[in-house]
């Protein structure tokens, strides 16, 4: 029509019964969305203006998105619920800038891609419609036709908030915005609760198999639920934050959700995103920290997700070299394109953000820094000098946490990074990554092949423990008994543990105390704290069955007991990442397996933490420690408590006035069997 200035290049759609209707203008470059009203009598009236209808992408989200800057992307591409008047719909908007024509199908429209295509905007590839009457919940794909009209694989919406149950692998409508938060005061001092100063002790968990309702189907425990039973049950163990295992959307299930497809939307198997939103809340309100495990390294090749998204390679790189993950059977993101940039670091302030997530754990940093991780020579591209690192993979990293410093005040991301690449935890103005942690995945091998040895030939193995300290402050450590340790045939924690059952508990117990006197910051995964005998099993809740025997009911009282303590003593804590918080005091004793440490405050007080990793007790065992006076044990792994033996430490062990390994007084300590014990100088 004329007063809508332009040609119409689109069929008109139905808004609603009472005449009205919507097409596509396009003028010059730039295409709008008009609404006419037709009567009974054919007369026409263009109701509202091409530009009050149009593209809600302005120049400046235009222009940021042809350059990767567009911090915000999600809340322009995706789906969006919109109302202009009295006429309410979905405006849709997808990336697909090689794409000879788009269409989205879905419940609306009987998945017919003839009626509802879209248009195109040139300058960044976008293409998007405004289409009347979609209401929330509807199911949606694009349909995407290469430049010579052959039509690709339906697509799910890269940006989709919500998506429809496995099997299935549409999106849904959904809008975020509506949820009423209570934990503004949370938010406002969480900055605080990561500190390299302040205690954390991370719980890990996978949602689908802490716990399940019995009797058909899988049994998931919802959002609601969880927040309902998980949260209080970590709450009473003394863990400061929950970490979950990716809850993104995936397909499949044996993934463990380290194979998303759906980036901005929380599984749709445990509930809705207001769910989720819920049990964020919950944790918050009851004063738990949640991370999230997040995947930036590769993507499933699953043909309705990001894969060949255009009929080109978008979001991947092109050559197998650089695009393909070998060990996953995954593909790599094209880390040096724009756009992709931009998807991740938009992702990562978007769970931040709107989803008040309190950090993300990045996965597989390693596979993101080399170009040669995992591959034969002949198998991977060096870069621009001739080097292996991945500098694109480098920049899009140090944009991420200058990002996330930026944008998402308070909140920490921590690297899983399995190498010995230099400050991957130091600030960016240092010229390091500028994670907040890195896990220490050294201290964790060493210490579990060290205890899965005979205490007969732990000597031998000495170095195993005292290695670590020569790097513990290089960088800001995590110390992870994680998910990784207890699948694929290495054993359960207990199950690593030697010797006979009464042995393997008291192993685990002495060498779970090791970890939360060492320093560095703590996580231990899911059924670690039941001494879980068999593997971790993805399809099967933890056996919760085991409470009732005192053996493992004993291991968990140890871990609430070290979280308690481990928080309540700022001498634990404090100092985690500063050498000035650590003094060996007993560090050669191969012979006898023993190791015995001082951890201090930036007030002087101290904690001696002793481990005796041998089933012989040892009454009388000297060391030195540098205050006189009265001490007593305030947490002894082999208390009965526990199932432990009871050997007696003493109530009150005094110092006698001689000197002792370097420093002034000496203690005399009864060391119980296969134990870790803290002592403080008695009040």
């Amino acid at each position: 029509p004329p007063a809508a200035g332009g040609r119409c290049v689109a069929v008109l759609q139905r808004l609603h019964p009472d005449g009205y209707f919507a097409g596509t203008l396009g003028r010059r470059k730039q295409p709008f969305v008009y609404v006419l009203r037709v009567d009974r009598g054919g007369q026409r009236d263009v109701i509202e203006d091409a530009y009050r209808f149009g593209s809600t992408f302005g120049p400046l989200d235009l222009h940021l998105l042809a350059q990767g800057d567009h911090l915000r992307s999600f809340e322009k591409l995706g789906a969006h619920r919109l109302q202009f008047d009295d006429i309410a719909g979905v405006r849709f908007a997808v990336w697909a800038p090689h794409a000879g024509q788009v269409s989205v199908i879905g419940e609306f429209n009987q998945w017919d891609p003839r009626v509802h295509p879209m248009r195109r905007h040139p300058d960044c590839g976008v293409w998007e419609i405004f289409v009347p009457g979609v209401a929330p919940g509807m199911l949606y794909k694009f349909a995407l036709f290469d430049p010579d009209g052959k039509r690709l694989p339906l697509k799910a919406d890269p940006y989709a908030f919500y998506a429809e149950q496995p099997p299935g692998t549409a999106s849904r409508v959904f809008d975020v915005s509506g949820f009423r938060w209570s934990d503004e005061e949370w938010m406002a001092a969480r900055a605080d609760r990561a500190r390299r100063s302040s205690p954390v002790s991370i719980y890990e968990v996978h949602l689908g198999s802490w716990r399940r309702h019995p009797g058909a189907g899988k049994g998931y425990y919802g959002y609601r639920e969880l927040a309902e039973h998980l949260v209080p049950y970590v709450k009473s163990l003394g863990f400061t934050h929950l970490e979950l295992l990716p809850v993104q959307e995936y397909p499949f299930d044996g993934s463990w959700g380290y194979q998303p497809t759906g980036l901005f939307a929380p599984t749709s198997r445990f509930g809705t995103p207001e769910d989720f939103r819920f049990f964020v809340d919950t944790c918050h309100r009851e004063g738990l920290g949640l991370l999230l495990d997040w995947v930036p390294a590769h993507f499933p090749s699953d043909e309705h997700a990001l894969a060949h998204f255009d009929g080109t390679h978008l979001y991947e790189y092109g050559d197998p070299r650089k695009g393909y993950h070998q060990d996953w059977n995954t593909l790599i993101y094209n880390f040096g394109r724009l756009e992709v940039r931009n998807f991740l670091i938009a992702n990562a302030l978007f769970w931040l953000n709107h989803y008040h997530l309190d950090g993300l754990r990045v996965d597989a940093v390693a596979s993101m820094l080399y170009l040669n991780y995992s591959r034969q020579d002949g198998e991977w591209v060096p870069n621009v000098h001739g080097g292996s690192e991945n500098l694109e993979a480098i920049e899009l990293i140090k944009r991420l946490n200058a990002a996330v410093a930026h944008e998402a005040s308070g909140a920490v991301t921590i690297a899983e990074e399995s190498t010995t690449w230099p400050g991957v935890s130091a600030p960016l103005e240092w010229g390091g990554l500028g994670f907040g942690y890195k896990w220490n995945l050294g201290w964790m091998h060493d210490t579990l092949d060290y205890m899965s040895q005979d205490p007969v030939h732990r000597g031998h193995h000495h170095n195993k423990i005292t290695f670590g300290l020569t790097y513990a402050y290089s960088e800001n450590f995590i110390l992870p008994f994680s998910h990784d340790e207890v699948v694929h045939g290495k054993r359960s924690l207990l199950e690593k543990m030697p010797g006979d059952e009464w042995q393997k508990f008291a192993n685990l117990r002495a060498c779970l105390g090791y970890m939360w006197g060492h320093p560095g910051k703590k996580l231990l995964f899911m059924g670690g704290e039941l001494a879980q005998r068999r593997e971790w099993n993805h399809d099967w809740e933890l056996d919760w069955g085991l409470l009732a025997q005192p053996a493992h009911a004993g291991v968990q009282r140890l871990v609430a007991d070290l979280n308690r303590l481990y928080r309540s003593q700022p001498a634990l804590h404090q100092r985690d990442c500063e050498p000035a918080g650590f003094r060996w005091v007993q560090v050669d004793d191969a012979a006898n397996s023993v190791f015995a440490f001082l951890r201090s405050d930036a007030d002087g007080d101290f904690v001696l933490v002793v481990s005796n990793f041998t089933p012989v007790p040892r009454d009388g065992y000297r060391i030195g420690v540098p205050a006189a006076g009265r001490y007593r044990a305030v947490l002894n792994s082999d208390h009965e408590r526990y199932w432990g033996s009871g050997y007696p430490t003493g109530e009150a062990i005094a110092t006698e006035p001689r000197a002792c390994g370097g420093f002034p007084h000496t203690l005399a300590l009864n060391l119980p069997p296969l134990a870790t014990v803290f002592f403080k100088l008695k009040d």
